[in-house]
């Protein structure tokens, strides 16, 4: 069973600003994040896992006139919270994934406690399979 573990932050409450916390702080988060993504992959359960840039960088896609892309600033224009990262994670069962989404959700923060930062988990459905003519 696939999972996409996703990690949602506010957006500029000041609750999640990273690029704030002192070296020590962000170096802890950061080398917290190695040390899951290594363990994930040692137990062959990671698939993938990236942080994603800030807001302010996000482009919005639509199709146009022809099919040329029409690209926007976005992703929103008023939003409380972004998605900062996401793990998919292949297990035998959900529970396993509820387990890792907790391990992710206590990620250390400024003062070095854990963040419990709200995890989105949902199932990664397999792709519609070409009908055969």
């Amino acid at each position: 069973m696939k999972f996409m573990l996703m990690m949602n932050v506010p957006c500029d409450t000041g609750d999640y600003q990273i690029n704030r916390w002192t070296p020590e702080a962000f170096n802890a988060h950061i080398q917290f994040m190695k040390d899951l993504n290594r363990d994930l992959t040692k137990s062959g359960e990671l698939v993938d896992g990236q942080g994603l840039t800030p807001p302010g960088q996000a482009k919005i896609v639509r199709y146009g006139k022809g099919g040329a892309p029409v690209v926007s600033d976005g992703p929103f224009a008023e939003t409380k919270e972004f998605l900062a990262g996401y793990w998919i994670v292949d297990v035998e069962k959900p529970q396993r994934a509820y387990e890792i989404a907790a391990r992710v959700s206590s990620a250390p923060g400024p003062d070095g406690q854990p963040l419990v930062i709200p995890i989105e988990l949902r199932e990664v459905m397999g792709a519609p399979l070409p009908s055969e003519g």
